[in-house]
């Protein structure tokens, strides 16, 4: 299918509040604020550049603020998402398994940045993981979506519902089961099931919660804790029950993986809980009892991955 109507999905120009900006000036800090300066001007020019290279293409096009995102997507053939993962992350929740996303890397990290400032903050930028595209290769990437050259992947979300109500949002990257105060102890058991067979003993925990993530997000928090990446086209899951507090016999079931064609139910014990989809941004409260089901049998997303990430698949 030619792809005539892309939407351009653009993160904020300003994601320090102003009165951030403000203490740092009183702090005398201007390595910072030039640094911060530095990134608003060249997201700014990545998408000032994308635009550009728009007008010569044969596609209509329109851009929207990502935190104007409300309803979800639909009568475009593309969306790009301009400014990093979590603006590629943010489209995912609004798209189906029709449209495909592009996401665009506006302000990538420089090596020699984190180097020259390492004893003095962090300059790190945008990482970019899932984005195929930076204002360097963007014209050529776009002409081989355009010519059909280039062909997204498909990549598995995670599938949530909440004593059988299936949850609006899907996760591309994780999900954490925990109680609203990260210092309190959660409370819940779960078992692995395919179809109506058990395929893990029923494991009761108390732990700082439970997060399960998809391949995409195996790189992210899920590795950070222990966990290993896994292969980007994946359908399985890998879950993780979060620092458990005496785990005895059922140690082995901490950590593991729900294959594409089980299922995870998790009943939660304490007095409330929170469901966080991919962050903290997208919530879903729980209370005593309820049951958590979660599976990979989510619609899959449609991806233009980068180069290096498709290498790594045939290697």
């Amino acid at each position: 299918m030619a792809m005539k109507r892309l939407l351009l999905l653009l993160k904020p120009f300003d994601v320090y509040p102003a009165n951030q900006v403000e203490a740092l000036s009183h702090h005398n800090s201007p390595q910072i604020l030039n640094f911060l300066d530095s990134r608003r001007k060249v997201h700014r020019d990545a998408i000032n550049f994308c635009q550009a290279i728009l007008q010569h293409k044969s596609v209509q096009w329109k851009a929207v603020p990502r935190n104007n995102l409300s309803q979800p997507i639909n009568n475009v053939d593309l969306v790009v998402a301009i400014g990093g993962d979590g603006t590629l992350l943010q489209a995912s929740h609004f798209v189906d398994d029709s449209i495909p996303v592009l996401g665009v890397n506006s302000d990538p990290t420089q090596i020699n940045e984190v180097e020259q400032f390492s004893n003095e903050f962090d300059a790190s930028r945008s990482t970019g993981h899932l984005c195929a595209a930076t204002v360097e290769n963007f014209e050529q990437v776009m002409d081989g979506i355009l010519e059909g050259k280039n062909i997204p992947s498909e990549l598995t979300r995670i599938s949530i519902s909440v004593n059988t109500v299936q949850l609006s949002t899907y996760a591309l990257n994780d999900i954490l089961i925990a109680h609203p105060c990260p210092a309190a102890v959660s409370g819940f058991s779960f078992r692995i099931r395919k179809e109506d067979q058990p395929c893990s003993p029923l494991v009761n925990c108390r732990s700082s919660g439970l997060r399960v993530s998809t391949a995409a997000g195996s790189t992210a928090a899920m590795h950070s804790a222990g966990g290993f990446p896994m292969p980007i086209s994946s359908q399985d899951l890998q879950y993780m029950v979060r620092e458990p507090i005496s785990p005895g016999a059922v140690s082995n079931f901490m950590h593991g993986l729900i294959k594409n064609d089980q299922i995870m139910d998790a009943t939660w014990s304490c007095k409330e809980g929170v469901v966080y989809i991919d962050g903290y941004h997208i919530c879903h409260s729980i209370q005593a009892w309820d049951i958590i089901e979660i599976s990979s049998r989510a619609p899959i997303l449609k991806v233009f991955l980068p180069t290096k990430l498709l290498s790594l698949e045939q290697t």
